[in-house]
């Protein structure tokens, strides 16, 4: 049985939310129907003080959702063509959030979801779910609990952050090791 996640599970500091989230689901119920993948990847962005997070910046009207409550969902697009998903996390004005990077296809995903402009891609994300919140009873799309629980969890130094100083190297991107979904496991090119 999925369990909705609620806001308390997302009002942690984000490297904590991002480790629990592992194993959990990502569900969107579309109109082509039930889309329904297991994360096996994500990333930590820790709010201001984080060179790598866009909320370094401060509040702007990209990252606004961002500074507000905990179980949002912020989708930017990267490179003009990928949307990506962050989950907000943390107190209100903290800037932090989650980035999700890579799915395990559970249920009416046939693409590949291994990379964050993939996953949004195959769970039919966009800019129109900027803001929303995961945690209310009528959001079609959500994150949720069905008593998965990962063998192995490991982290690295986040992907694609090497202008962010110091910051670069810190070990805030979370991943099932024994996944074959994860986007850039150790070996694979």
């Amino acid at each position: 049985m999925m369990v909705r996640l609620p806001r308390g599970f997302y009002q942690r500091p984000s490297a904590e939310v991002a480790g629990a989230l592992l194993g959990k689901l990502m569900v969107h119920e579309t109109e082509r129907g039930l889309l329904i993948g297991r994360i096996v990847e994500v990333e930590a962005y820790l709010g201001r003080e984080d060179l790598a997070a866009h909320s370094s910046k401060g509040i702007t009207p990209r990252t606004r959702v961002m500074f507000e409550e905990a179980g949002h969902a912020y989708v930017y697009l990267i490179y003009g063509m990928h949307h990506c998903m962050n989950v907000v996390t943390g107190p209100p004005g903290s800037g932090s959030a989650v980035l999700l990077r890579a799915l395990e296809p559970v249920q009416g995903i046939s693409v590949s979801t291994r990379g964050p402009g993939r996953l949004t891609k195959a769970m039919e994300i966009d800019r129109r779910h900027y803001g929303l919140d995961l945690c209310q009873s009528d959001s079609l799309l959500y994150l949720a609990d069905d008593g998965h629980t990962p063998i192995s969890i490991r982290n690295s130094p986040r992907i694609g952050v090497d202008y962010a100083g110091e910051w670069a190297g810190k070990p805030l991107r979370f991943y099932i090791g024994e996944s074959s979904w994860v986007s850039k496991a150790p070996g694979r090119k």
